[in-house]
């Protein structure tokens, strides 16, 4: 495992999150999971690349976080995943059509333009946790490593953050975010919840959910500083 770790670049994740990380590599899911991208790796494309897979935990410290998007798993395409849902790293991809419609509810609700910019860290480093409930995907194979475990990591990171933490915002897009709502207690924390952003259903209620304006009012009702949503 330590060889792994160091691939995956677990070392740069933030102190409490890197913490859940080892606690979680002793136990023999998380141990199926690296021996099957062990193997995975060396025979496939597969998204991101290692040290991007733990990249939603590098920017921002468990207690620091103030608000989690979720995503279902990463882009399947070459050249788009880093690890966090709906970001793109290369500037010279087209942009897809759920984070064009993210930016376009952005503009709506706070007036902010991205200026073309498709790289969401600047988010990440806002404390607001951007993470796929399955944090790897085989090229050209969407939901492709959906049952090899991640889902019982990144569950017990959702309900961490919601036992442990107060007055987070929850941002669930979509039917498969959504029914992470069982993990999250209504009483401590803002659940904001809508269609997904892509094209296919983004007009049947995303638009017009004004989730960035909403997190911020929430935010600033608890004491808590507003988030940066410019990118």
């Amino acid at each position: 495992m330590d060889i792994l770790f160091k691939e995956f670049d677990i070392l740069s994740v933030k102190d409490k999150f890197r913490e859940i990380i080892l606690n979680e590599s002793h136990k023999d899911y998380f141990k199926g999971i690296f021996e099957y991208l062990k193997g995975a790796y060396e025979k496939d494309n597969i998204f991101p690349k290692r040290e991007d897979v733990f990249n939603a935990f590098k920017n921002s410290d468990f207690y620091d976080i103030k608000a989690i998007i979720l995503g279902q798993d990463p882009y399947y395409r070459e050249g788009q995943s880093h690890g966090l849902p709906f970001s793109i790293c290369n500037p010279n991809m087209k942009i897809s059509s759920s984070l064009r419609n993210i930016f376009k509810e952005l503009k709506s609700d706070l007036n902010i333009d991205n200026d073309g910019r498709m790289n969401l860290t600047p988010w990440a480093k806002e404390g607001v946790l951007l993470m796929n409930t399955t944090l790897t995907v085989k090229q050209g194979h969407p939901n492709s490593h959906r049952d090899i475990g991640w889902r019982i990591f990144t569950d017990k990171i959702i309900s961490m953050l919601s036992s442990e933490r107060e007055n987070l915002v929850f941002i669930l897009w979509g039917n498969f975010a959504i029914k992470k709502e069982y993990l999250i207690d209504k009483d401590k924390h803002l659940i904001i919840k809508s269609p997904h952003p892509s094209g296919h259903s983004a007009h049947r209620g995303f638009f017009g959910s004004k989730p960035f304006s909403r997190a911020n009012e929430y935010l600033r009702e608890h004491g808590t500083k507003e988030i940066n949503w410019r990118v």
